[in-house]
């Protein structure tokens, strides 16, 4: 049977202009100098966009697609749309 692995998990909580970005940002650095490679999620309370009115993937995610994947060779991002859908209690794990 193959040994099950776990994902650490890091999670930073704090009121806003605390320092969580400034931390980040050097935390990121070191732990990739480390060979690690972290991923982040990031919440809002703010409504969001990715991309810009008037492009292409704007557009079309405002047309009522619901999930857009805008990708380039240097990174891609995945949105969603959750209109009426409960919000995420993050606090609560």
């Amino acid at each position: 049977m193959a040994k099950e692995t776990m994902i650490p998990l890091l999670a930073i909580a704090a009121w806003s202009g605390t320092g969580k970005t400034t931390l980040l940002k050097k935390l990121i650095p070191a732990l990739c100098a480390h060979g690690i490679r972290p991923g982040l999620i990031k919440h809002t309370h703010h409504d969001m966009d990715v991309d810009k009115p008037g492009k292409d993937s704007y557009e079309l995610r405002k047309a009522g697609a619901a999930q857009t994947l805008v990708a380039s060779q240097q990174r891609w991002a995945l949105m969603t749309e959750t209109p009426g859908q409960e919000e995420l209690d993050l606090h609560g794990w």
